[in-house]
C-alpha cells in the first residue's frame, strides 16, 4: 500500500471511530437519563436535558477522538506511512 491509500484509509477509519463514539455515547446517555431522571421531569425539562445530552455526547466523542489520535501519533511515524493532506503551493513547487 502506498502513502495516499494509507492516508485515505486512516481518515475513513478515524471518521468511523468518531461517529461510532458519538452515537454510543449519545444512546448511552439517553438510556441512563431515561432510566433515572425522565420519569420525574416535566416536558420542558426533558427537552433541555436532551439538548445537554446531545452536546455532552459531542464533547465525549471529541475528547475520546483526541486521546486516541494522540496515542496513534506517538506510536506511528506519520511521515513514513501517511501522505500530507494539506500542502503549501510553494512547497509543492520545490518538491516537483
Amino acid at each position: 500500500m502506498n502513502k495516499k491509500l494509507n492516508t485515505v484509509l486512516f481518515l475513513l477509519g478515524a471518521t468511523l471511530f468518531n461517529v461510532l463514539t458519538t452515537l454510543i455515547s449519545l444512546f448511552g446517555l439517553l438510556i441512563l437519563f431515561g432510566i433515572y431522571f425522565a420519569p420525574n421531569m416535566a416536558d420542558e425539562g426533558r427537552s433541555w436535558a436532551t439538548i445537554i445530552i446531545f452536546l455532552s455526547s459531542l464533547a465525549i466523542s471529541f475528547f475520546a477522538y483526541r486521546g486516541v489520535m494522540k496515542l496513534i501519533l506517538l506510536k506511528v511515524d506519520v511521515e513514513k506511512y501517511f501522505d500530507p493532506i494539506f500542502v503549501r503551493r510553494n512547497m509543492r513547487k520545490l518538491s516537483d
